[in-house]
């Protein structure tokens, strides 16, 4: 019973952390990228209401979390692709030891990080992140239903020209 709830709560710890920054498109250009972080800089220190010393010691840890979080990530998006001769079962433990990494990777950055800031920033953390991304993906959203309305309203006029011109 302790195995099943044990499984049920990894479970559920990975779905929330799977809803982190995979969920952002990726964009190709690094000015759209630099841009992106800059803003995630500036929405979450300002969440946090860091303090510059704080900022200036925060960010070099976090930015090194953030990284090691992708890479183990990864991972896990790697070995939840089954090769051909491997069993489900050995996906399914490989799974499991990368939630473990990323989980004790998680408890060692948030020792670091409770030395720069203090815990109850510490546990507003995840939902700025939430909300940056968040927020993010909404603008994207609204540009792209504004570009689909110019589309419309480019091929509405196409039309009516050509309709004109028979």
């Amino acid at each position: 019973m302790k195995a099943f709830a044990t499984i049920i709560f990894l479970s559920l710890i990975t779905v929330a952390a799977f809803g982190q920054d995979e969920d952002l498109p990726q964009p190709q250009d690094k000015k759209v990228r630099d841009k992106i972080e800059a803003a995630r800089i500036a929405y979450i220190t300002d969440q946090l209401q860091l303090t510059p010393g704080e900022a200036e010691k925060f960010w070099p840890i976090y930015r090194e979390f953030a990284e090691r979080r992708r890479e183990i990530r990864q991972q896990v998006r790697n070995t939840s692709k089954t090769t051909p001769g491997q069993s489900d079962q050995d996906a399914v433990d490989q799974q499991f030891k990368a939630k473990q990494q990323e989980l004790d990777l998680e408890k060692d950055y948030s020792g670091r990080l409770l030395k720069v800031i203090s815990a109850q920033k510490l546990r507003s953390l995840p939902q700025a992140e939430r909300r940056f991304r968040q927020m993010i993906l909404d603008q994207i959203q609204r540009r792209q239903m504004q570009q689909d309305r110019q589309q419309n309203l480019r091929d509405r006029t196409q039309q009516q020209l050509q309709k004109r011109n028979n």
